[in-house]
């Protein structure tokens, strides 16, 4: 999915730069549309560097507080953005107790969220198919869990 997403944004920049260089006179320079381009390829990898799952910042901050445990050792900001390194946080907490088997990489792909939602439905009333995918059930269940963790990991 990210790669496809960035090749996407990368053919969307050339695109770009092409229609810019081609308008003529009084038109961007290939430069300044090039610039445009970069920072719009910037931007979107900002999105897809932080994955809160419908989380308010408040419950991701929740979810980081609890991270800070072993074996899930997060030592990155309690800035309520769900980012790589609290993503590698959670591949670390959930491969401890959920049978995650996949890197420790950040990225919460399928692998990672089969994980998520066999924690989920242990203690926070996830009851829909361990697939693999952040529907609207594992998006409800991991607030419900993002919720609690404020009782238990105040930060």
């Amino acid at each position: 999915m990210r790669a496809l997403t960035k090749t996407l944004v990368g053919f969307t920049a050339a695109v770009g730069i092409a229609a810019g260089t081609l308008a003529g006179a009084g038109a961007a320079t290939a430069a300044d549309t090039a610039g445009a381009s970069q920072a719009a390829v910037g931007a979107q990898a900002a999105i897809l560097a932080t994955q809160n799952f419908g989380l308010s910042s408040q419950q991701a901050k929740n979810v980081q507080c609890f991270l800070r445990g072993a074996p899930a050792r997060y030592t990155g900001d309690i800035d309520g953005q769900l980012g790589t390194n609290s993503w590698k946080a959670m591949q670390r907490h959930l491969k401890e107790y959920w049978d995650y088997n996949d890197d420790i990489d950040g990225d919460p792909g399928p692998n990672t969220i089969r994980a998520l939602q066999r924690m989920l439905a242990f203690g926070w009333d996830y009851n829909d198919s361990i697939d693999g995918k952040a529907g609207t059930n594992t998006k409800a269940a991991f607030k419900r869990f993002a919720n609690e963790m404020s009782v238990f990991y105040p930060c």
